[in-house]
């Protein structure tokens, strides 16, 4: 059954099948090889995979970044940090990688991050004498912060597939993402000098006091929606209906950007990305039954254990391996598929399942600035209006940085677990 179960699955994947099909298909063909299980299993379990309280918070906080977009709040936090960092060298480019940063604090997603922020600040960066490959490969990595900056959709997605607290992921993946904001700051600022760019990059920038003040309200949301969670006011889950109705009070209400017309077109692009990730979620959670049935998990950490003696042999295998999977995979399906059964694996060599979930997150997040998939690098080729390959030269670079900072989170646990050992110390 395994081998009908993996086998079916990667030839599906790389005929381009789509992904939650691709994973259905296998899983049912793994049924039928498999002979005494009824194919009842196959709506009972994909029902089952979505019946669960924390999943809510995936419509919600994809609905909260589309009203955002809408509503002004990006263009208030894009001038705030024109006004903060515009006038350094590089300042635009700097400032793409902090708005990234505060519009991730609310939407959980990098994608909605990349067209939200990617469609003012590419084209002010293209303007201001950078390179167009330059300035997407800038959007693409920065929009990483989006699954990395809690509420992270990835996490609460790791979270439900391994029974792990997502308020404690949340508190984890603090540390990661503000270690990498400034890998890319630094990077920015360095490629910014190399190629001789960005002198100029402050000339229309707002004051900050009026940037500032205009910025209140956007600032406002995650502020709200971070400080009920880590306060125990509501839950994450409850926090994503808090996150709607904050986005659609600021955006109706306080800048007044957001129109009753705009709102079918945003239910109707949150429906769409709902209905993907949901239809990936059920299917994995059909798969993980199986994997689990069939005895996959025990083979598979035998290998482990017989492979590697260590903690640190274990995780640099382990990065290998995602990072090759997130190339190829979406990230959704990855962590469904492959984080209950490498988690538990993870915590016999003595690695924290919250520390696992971010190293797991960071890995994957890097595959979507990553050909072939990269679906982050995509949407910022589909507002820069270029192709991937005039992009590759300049986006090494970026890349290069982001791995670093993913092999100091690895192993320096104590960046992921510091917040979250000192936050539950305290209660």
């Amino acid at each position: 059954m395994n081998a009908a179960l993996v086998t079916s699955m990667i030839v599906l994947l790389f005929s381009s099948v789509p992904v939650a099909v691709a994973i259905g298909v296998a899983s049912i063909v793994g049924i039928l090889v498999f002979g005494h299980l009824p194919l009842l299993i196959v709506p009972q379990r994909m029902f089952a995979g979505l019946d669960s309280f924390p999943l809510m918070a995936v419509p919600l906080f994809i609905l909260a970044g589309n009203i955002m977009s809408r509503g002004g709040i990006s263009v208030r936090l894009v001038d705030l940090a024109k006004s903060l960092v515009g006038g350094l060298r590089g300042g635009l480019g700097a400032a793409c990688v902090i708005t990234c940063l505060m519009f991730a604090a609310v939407s959980g997603s990098s994608v909605a991050t990349t067209f939200a922020i990617g469609a003012i600040l590419i084209p002010a960066m293209v303007k201001n004498g950078y390179p167009t490959s330059m300035a997407t490969s800038i959007q693409a990595t920065s929009a990483e912060l989006g699954v990395l900056i809690p509420p992270s959709i990835p996490l609460i997605l790791y979270g439900v597939a391994t029974e792990t607290s997502v308020g404690q992921l949340f508190l984890g993946g603090f540390g990661p993402g503000l270690l990498i904001t400034l890998t890319l700051l630094l990077t920015v600022y360095i490629v910014c000098r190399v190629r001789r760019v960005g002198l100029d990059d402050g000339l229309d920038r707002i004051p900050f006091g009026r940037a500032l003040w205009s910025a209140i309200p956007a600032l406002a949301v995650p502020v709200i929606i971070l400080g009920g969670i880590y306060t125990g006011i509501f839950t994450p889950t409850e926090a994503s209906a808090v996150a709607v109705a904050a986005a659609l009070i600021v955006g109706r209400f306080i800048y007044g950007d957001l129109s009753l017309a705009d709102l079918p077109v945003i239910f109707r692009t949150t429906a769409i990305s709902t209905t993907s990730i949901m239809l990936i979620i059920s299917a994995a959670s059909l798969f993980s039954f199986l994997i689990a049935r069939s005895g996959l998990t025990s083979d598979i950490a035998g290998l482990f254990y017989g492979a590697f003696d260590s903690e640190v042999t274990f995780l640099l295998a382990i990065n290998i391996l995602l990072l090759i999977v997130g190339m190829f995979v979406e990230t959704s399906a990855a962590i469904l598929v492959l984080a209950p059964i490498l988690t538990p694996i993870a915590v016999s060599f003595g690695v924290s399942p919250v520390h696992f979930g971010l190293i797991v997150v960071v890995n994957l997040a890097l595959g979507m600035v990553t050909p072939p998939l990269g679906v982050n690098l995509f949407a910022a080729c589909a507002v820069a209006n270029t192709s991937i390959d005039k992009i590759i030269p300049q986006l090494l670079w970026f890349v290069v940085a982001i791995f670093a900072s993913l092999m100091v989170i690895t192993y320096v646990p104590a960046i992921t677990l510091a917040p979250v050992d000192w936050l539950m110390g305290s209660r």
